[in-house]
């Protein structure tokens, strides 16, 4: 199981959630960074920290409409929230893999949740309210894209009504904003982050999608990008190191997933794709030590035997996909993506009827109209096969 861990609801051996249990003096992260690698990486333009928040004028009249002198702050407020949540006027959908700067996501209509909340945080901001982001502490959720598992990570925000010196803190309105389409994660405590995190969390996602498709020093000009804008944010080691050891760069990769690790110590991607490199490296024991702790806490989570059983089934290989996702389904029943994995597997073995049954249930449980939408489609087409 290889991983990136990614700062949106894809976050994946790349990541976008870290603790700073130990910090790394200035050179020691100099001495991790390998310009050297990739010498074309200045060539990538990097989108600046203005660039991500500024709105263009359309999306800055978008903001004025919503407003009114004859509305109390709070109501123009959750006005303008609500405008941005109407599909109907706005028609915004969620894309777990977009990554777009706030005028972006305007225009296109589509982002995922990182990009979604800065270009809130920019709306309310504009409209003259205060935003603050939040980092949500939600296990370990993996989604499957490109040939990587990538680990997801979440953000949300509140936006608030600017204080005078006559108001209190407890009464001052506010209203939480969060774009996950899975609404059981507001259980989950969350943790104030600041807004060099978050552009951090944006160029390691756009580093994620350039490793993806390959463009390496691309890739290498947003991580050093993410490192220098935060470097206490883990999943930008991990991430260098998987692609130090796209390149072959053994020595550099172990450095970089050391870093995550000195960050925090239960950083498991970071651990894991360490065990990946000690594999390539002939070092087994060391590797298998580092399998068996790892899956050993893993072993509760239902989306870890999940994403193994996409790995099977993208491997051509249902039935063995059917047994890790039978173990998810007997940790958690409420999940979705688990009953579309074995609606998959089902169909791959030539059971039409046990396919649909499974789809129907995801379809049943997904939250969002998109995943609804998808999953009936499917269902359409397998109904067209009897």
């Amino acid at each position: 199981m290889q991983t990136i861990a990614i700062a949106a609801l894809a976050v994946v051996l790349i990541g976008t959630t870290g603790c700073a249990s130990k910090i790394h003096t200035e050179p020691e992260q100099v001495r991790v960074l390998r310009d050297d690698l990739f010498p074309s990486y200045h060539l990538f333009s990097v989108e600046s920290a203005k660039e991500i928040f500024s709105l263009d004028d359309q999306a800055s009249d978008f903001v004025r409409q919503s407003q009114s002198v004859q509305r109390v702050p709070h109501a123009n407020m959750r006005e303008l929230l609500n405008r941005i949540f109407d599909y109907s006027e706005l028609g915004l959908l969620y894309q777990s893999s977009a990554n777009s700067v706030a005028s972006e996501t305007f225009a296109n209509r589509a982002a995922n949740c990182l990009s979604l909340s800065v270009m809130t945080y920019s709306m309310a901001r504009a409209a003259g309210f205060t935003a603050q982001f939040y980092q949500v502490d939600i296990p370990e959720y993996w989604t499957r894209r490109d040939g990587y598992n990538l680990l997801n990570g979440h953000i949300n925000l509140r936006v608030q009504v600017a204080q005078n010196s006559h108001q209190l803190n407890l009464m001052t309105p506010y209203m939480d904003v969060d774009f996950d389409p899975q609404t059981v994660r507001s259980r989950f405590k969350r943790v104030p982050i600041s807004k060099s995190r978050v552009v951090a969390m944006f160029y390691n996602n756009k580093g994620a999608d350039a490793l993806m498709a390959n463009s390496y020093s691309r890739a290498y000009a947003y991580f050093k990008a993410a490192a220098n804008a935060d470097s206490q944010l883990g999943q930008v080691w991990v991430n260098l190191g998987v692609l130090y050891r796209k390149h072959q760069a053994y020595p550099a990769a172990e450095k970089s997933y050391q870093q995550a690790i000195a960050l925090d110590y239960n950083n498991l991607t970071a651990w894991e794709n360490l065990a990946i490199l000690y594999r390539l490296t002939q070092r087994n024991e060391e590797a298998d030590l580092i399998h068996a702790r790892i899956s050993a806490q893993r072993d509760s989570n239902p989306f870890y035997h999940f994403i193994l059983g996409e790995e099977a089934l993208e491997q051509g290989q249902p039935k063995v996909a059917l047994v890790h996702y039978r173990t998810a389904l007997r940790l958690d029943r409420s999940q979705h993506e688990v009953m579309a994995g074995m609606g998959r597997a089902f169909y791959e073995l030539g059971d039409i009827t046990q396919a649909e049954r499974f789809l129907t249930r995801a379809a049943n449980l997904a939250s969002s109209e998109q995943d609804k939408a998808r999953y009936q489609s499917k269902l359409s087409a397998l109904q067209a096969l009897n």
